[in-house]
């Protein structure tokens, strides 16, 4: 499913911690991996600089990633991982944007919520544009994030919502999870119940015993959540994976960062910007809180772009600074 993986560097040691999870993905998947540094236009002195410190740390992770081939063992084609570095020069977002679309990329990796100084990116502005921006699956680490990067078992979490725009994360996660390990990973498949909301003072609803009714839509849902996830569960089972249900109640984004908080997860995999109806979420407010809350990567997945480009007047505008 994924040939070749994209990893912006801006020379930062924070925009670096994507290195440790590239190694680990580019052996347990056979993953091309192309190392970006986006050179500002002015800095065009400096190229050679740039130039050096892209093709070293890709030689440094050619050799980690040949650690890691004969730790989980080779690929079915049983050669060596290809790692190389680029130079662009541009606007980061942009520039990350372009080589993606123009050299086949499949998957981008990269930090978000850092900053390296006034001459490097702003980690988070940017990432946040290539999200928006791209149709191509991302895999986010926060900056600072702390804890193993991979052990031998692998737990990913796949909040989901029953809804098709959730459910477009299936073959990722099935992808994912076919990475090769000394052991099999576990991939938890969680749905949130929201409670029913309280009816206004006055409104008909008010005379009926609001807690009974509460109580019993929470139990209908619960079940009904319980044996859609079954289903999903059952779709995997020639797989030979290990699936998991959790259904909790509440606030979708608070019970998926609280879930993690609780439990050993190296992965979030979800759906973003989606919506999938007024009783459902809303992926994108769900997705940037679980970003901004979960202490593990998030793998974010958007839906097929289906509306027509914007006018350049829009285009425009949108590009203007806030006022």
């Amino acid at each position: 499913m994924y040939k070749r993986m994209l990893v912006p560097l801006d020379g930062s040691e924070l925009a670096e911690q994507s290195l440790a999870y590239a190694k680990e993905l580019a052996g347990r998947l056979d993953l091309e991996v192309v190392l970006l540094h986006v050179a500002s236009l002015a800095a065009s002195d400096s190229l050679p600089m740039y130039r050096a410190y892209v093709e070293h740390a890709a030689e440094i992770l050619r050799l980690e990633t040949a650690e890691v081939l004969n730790r989980v063992g080779p690929g079915p084609e049983g050669r060596a991982v290809q790692v190389k570095g680029e130079v662009v020069e541009g606007y980061p977002a942009d520039e990350i944007l372009r080589y993606a679309a123009d050299h086949e990329i499949d998957l981008i990796l990269m930090v978000t919520h850092g900053r390296s100084g006034i001459r490097r990116w702003v980690l988070g502005s940017v990432a946040d544009k290539v999200l928006q921006t791209s149709g191509l699956p991302i895999w986010l680490v926060r900056a600072g994030s702390k804890g193993a990067v991979y052990e031998d078992r692998l737990r990913f979490l796949v909040p989901l919502d029953g809804s098709d725009l959730a459910e477009l994360v299936l073959p990722h996660v099935e992808a994912l999870a076919k990475q090769r390990s000394t052991e099999p990973a576990e991939v938890v498949l969680m749905k949130v119940c929201e409670p029913l909301i309280v009816p206004p003072i006055g409104a008909p609803e008010a005379s009926l015993n609001w807690a009974k009714v509460a109580e019993e839509h929470m139990a209908g849902t619960r079940q009904a959540a319980e044996e859609y996830l079954g289903t999903v569960r059952d779709r995997f089972a020639e797989t030979g994976m290990k699936m998991k249900v959790q259904v909790s109640e509440g606030n979708p984004a608070d019970e998926i960062i609280d879930y993690v908080k609780k439990n050993k997860c190296d992965l979030v995999i979800m759906a973003t910007h989606g919506r999938s109806g007024l009783g459902r979420w809303a992926y994108g407010s769900v997705a940037g809180k679980v970003l901004l809350g979960a202490s593990c990567p998030i793998f974010l997945v958007r839906p097929p772009f289906k509306d027509a480009a914007p006018s350049p007047l829009i285009t425009a505008v949108r590009t203007l600074p806030p006022i």
